[in-house]
């Protein structure tokens, strides 16, 4: 019926689809698979993994379902974008999950809730308008705060080994991160590559017995039934403290810094926004981990080497065979992982995303920048720090406070 209304809709669907695809097939060109790749697919995985195992160990999410899933998406983002743009966990509803023992099915329908805003958000065009309309000062402030913000768990992971020596201790964090350094510009031994390999043989050497009785197990995920109480849990608990953080983290700000990293092939808002809803509205309803595209993982997927989609497409495979055959062992083996090497990952991630805040030059968006980094910091809230700084960043742009005009002459 619609057809009859309008005739020329199958020739827009025929062009769309035609530009998809000429994407994908260029994008796929474009991959590379090379160590340097490959090491890039694991400078996300000090969020990852943790995140991953609480969510298992704790609330009881399908370890199976959840690698695969995430493996897909990881797969699509590749081909789709064509960058390696990050499948992270959902953070807000993971840490809330892990602390407070959400069910799953709380879980999913926080995800679902979550994502289904912000496909809104992507279909109707209003995350493009919020995008044009939030001050680049601010953008950098969010950058900054997260950044830093990984900066302090990473080196929080090391330190809270509350071991000295040992195969995971502050010691091993502290070599594997002056490994980092050393081999910071080397072609032949990419670092991250390196030291994941160095905690798999701290791993094997604390758990000896870890492989005993290891054996696969078909991980087939399944519809999971969600009801009403669910959902009105699930929203309240987790998914409205998730929806700020994924508009500002895993939209405005990862566009932003696919620009900075990539400026020919740069992420759209919108395309980006649509991404995470329908990979939750989608994987969820399977017992997904509710999952999003995390500026953090693209500053640590590329500052450990990842330069093509090609990157995230190799994850994606491992991750699905991984989930499909031997999720439950994985995460046994994954849980035991030194966290002193997690840590370095993460630091060197927060330490990338946070330099994309040096191109700041004038006084009043400095000032909004640290600002808004620094509120993010004390209160732990994206949301809080945002709006902070938009506000401070019209009062500068209205002319209503000039800093640069009170500090004249004071140099």
């Amino acid at each position: 019926m619609v057809f009859l209304f309008i005739p020329e809709l199958p020739d827009i669907l025929c062009k769309k689809t035609d530009m998809w695809i000429k994407d994908i097939l260029n994008n796929i060109k474009s991959f590379r698979f090379n160590r340097h790749e490959f090491a890039g697919a694991l400078g996300d995985m000090g969020t990852f993994i943790p995140i991953l195992v609480g969510m298992v160990t704790v609330c009881g999410l399908n370890a199976g379902s959840a690698l695969f899933f995430s493996g897909l998406f990881n797969l699509i983002s590749g081909l789709i974008f064509g960058i390696p743009i990050a499948v992270q966990p959902m953070k807000a509803i993971g840490t809330i999950a892990i602390n407070e023992g959400l069910t799953l099915n709380q879980i999913l329908a926080a995800g679902i809730v979550a994502s289904a805003v912000v496909f809104m958000l992507g279909v109707t065009n209003l995350i493009v308008f919020l995008n044009r309309h939030i001050p680049l000062s601010v953008v950098r402030g969010l950058q900054l705060g997260l950044g830093l913000l990984l900066i302090i768990n990473g080196i929080k992971m090391i330190t809270n080994t509350n071991t000295i020596f040992g195969f995971d201790s502050i010691a091993v964090g502290a070599f594997c991160g002056l490994l980092v350094l050393f081999l910071f510009f080397s072609k032949k031994f990419p670092g991250a590559l390196v030291i994941f390999a160095i905690g798999f043989i701290f791993l094997f050497l604390r758990t000896p017995d870890i492989l005993r009785g290891f054996s696969y197990e078909l991980s087939i995920p399944k519809f999971v039934a969600l009801s009403a109480d669910d959902f009105i849990s699930g929203t309240f608990r987790a998914a409205i403290p998730q929806i700020p953080l994924t508009t500002l983290n895993s939209v405005i700000a990862v566009c932003a810094l696919s620009w900075d990293l990539f400026p020919k092939k740069g992420a759209d808002v919108r395309r980006v926004s649509t991404s995470v809803g329908l990979m939750n509205l989608i994987g969820c309803w399977f017992g997904a981990m509710p999952m999003c595209h995390g500026a953090g993982g693209l500053a640590g997927q590329y500052r450990f080497g990842a330069r093509t989609g090609g990157s995230i497409a190799i994850l994606g495979i491992v991750k699905m065979i991984i989930g499909f055959f031997f999720g439950a062992y994985a995460i046994k083996l994954l849980s035991v992982y030194p966290l002193s090497v997690l840590g370095v990952l993460l630091t060197f991630s927060g330490m990338e995303l946070a330099m994309t805040s040096r191109d700041i030059k004038t006084r009043s968006d400095m000032f909004v920048m640290l600002l808004t980094a620094a509120v993010i910091i004390a209160f732990h809230s994206t949301a809080i720090g945002f709006i902070v700084g938009l506000a401070i960043a019209y009062l500068f742009l209205y002319g209503i406070v000039r800093i640069e005009k009170l500090d004249e002459g004071t140099d």
